[in-house]
This record gives structure tokens, C-alpha cells and sequence, in this order.
């Protein structure tokens, strides 16, 4: 099993040191998924929230959360994204917006976290534009589906 990264001998937290590591083109990919009542999916589909299209702006807060990770996440280190890409769609099957983020960049350490929180924020963001129609929206299934670059190289969830 492997060590914890962000703790010294002594237990104290501590910001990883990545600056012998060699810079290497790094990606990560997560995905998550907000599910609601079928009305309230049909007025995000046809733009009927009162706050405004809400997969856009869900779009944008998730752009904004995976460059503010650093600020959200202790002892994460402030990256120079060089892409961050999020996508919501609309499932109407399941009654969902389904979120998928993508964070790219040339650097020493992953961009792991940085998809992780533009996923959340944006379905945070999904759910703060619909609550007032639907308090029961269930925000489920984060979770990190790609990652390469770097020592430890390729992850692909099962």
C-alpha cells in the first residue's frame, strides 16, 4: 500500500514537493451526475429556469471551480491550466444532467483534483439554479475516469 504524500515523519501536513519531478503532459477526465423530477429537467432542457440557462452557467462555474481548486483544496498546488474543458447533457431516460470535465496541462504534478472540483461545482451549480423547483435533486457518482501523465502514468476506471 502507498504512503500518504501530504504528511512528514511526523504526521504534520505538508505541500508536496514536485520540483525534482519532471514536467510531462498530464490530463484527467471525471465525471458526475445530478438527478431530478422529469418537470424539472423538461424547464432546464427548454431554458425555463427564472435564474437563466442552467447548463451554461453550470458550464462556466465549472471552468471557474477548476481554476480556483488551489483556493478550495489545502495543500493542492496552484497549476497554469492550459485547458479545462466541461460538458453537461441532458439525459432524459434517467432524469439527469450528466457532467464531464476534462483539465489538461504541461507540468510536475496531476491535474486529478482540478476535474474533480470543476464537476462538483458545476453540479453544485446545477442544483443552486434548480432548487427552488426541486429540493430533492441528488448530486451522485463523482469520480475520477481518466488520468495519464506523470510517474505513475496511465488510470482508467473500471
Amino acid at each position: 500500500m502507498a504512503d500518504f504524500t501530504h504528511f512528514d515523519s511526523d504526521g504534520n501536513a505538508v505541500m508536496v514537493d514536485v520540483s525534482a519531478k519532471a514536467e510531462t503532459g498530464r490530463v484527467a477526465v471525471a465525471r458526475g451526475s445530478v438527478f431530478m423530477l422529469p418537470t424539472t429537467l423538461a424547464l432546464i432542457q427548454g431554458r425555463g429556469m427564472k435564474k437563466g440557462d442552467v447548463l451554461s452557467v453550470a458550464q462556466l462555474a465549472g471552468i471557474m471551480g477548476a481554476k480556483r481548486t488551489p483556493d478550495l483544496i489545502p495543500l493542492c498546488h496552484p497549476l497554469a491550466l492550459s485547458s479545462v474543458g466541461v460538458e453537461l447533457s441532458i439525459d432524459p431516460v434517467a432524469s439527469a444532467v450528466h457532467i464531464e470535465a476534462t483539465c489538461k496541462l504541461v507540468g510536475r504534478t496531476g491535474v486529478e483534483m482540478e476535474a474533480l472540483t470543476a464537476v462538483t461545482v458545476a453540479a453544485l451549480t446545477v442544483y443552486d439554479m434548480c432548487k427552488a423547483v426541486d429540493k430533492g435533486m441528488r448530486i451522485t457518482d463523482i469520480r475520477l475516469v481518466l488520468k495519464s501523465g506523470g510517474k505513475s502514468g496511465l488510470y482508467e476506471a473500471p
